[in-house]
């Protein structure tokens, strides 16, 4: 823990000080952490509703895929029931990989 620490820089302990009393200094930075998670989770659900809602448009202006069958089942219905499930799971995986990533380095901005 680095309030434990009596090595650790003054200017550490003055952030971590901050972030617990909530001054605003320490509530501007939380704001930002909290900003840029948001900002990383409102671009990835765009993401998410560009690429799932764009099937049923493509199927509209392209009718010629609605008659395209693999394995006796219309292609349709295997993009839309089959193929949302690891789209959304590799979007969650992103954004997993998003949010920790910011963690780390609000974690190394207060330590710093």
């Amino acid at each position: 823990m680095v309030l434990a620490d009596s090595r650790a820089p003054v200017t550490v302990l003055r952030t971590v000080v901050e972030l617990e009393e909530q001054t605003s200094y320490g509530e501007e930075l939380v704001r930002g952490f909290i900003r840029i998670q948001l900002k990383t989770a409102v671009r990835l659900a765009l993401l998410a509703a560009v690429l799932l809602c764009g099937l049923p448009v493509l199927f509209f202006f392209v009718p010629a895929i609605s008659g395209i069958t693999v394995a006796g089942v219309r292609l349709p219905w295997l993009l839309l029931g089959v193929a949302p499930f690891p789209v959304l799971f590799g979007i969650g995986y992103w954004y997993n990989v998003l949010a920790e990533r910011h963690e780390r380095d609000f974690v190394d901005m207060v330590e710093k």
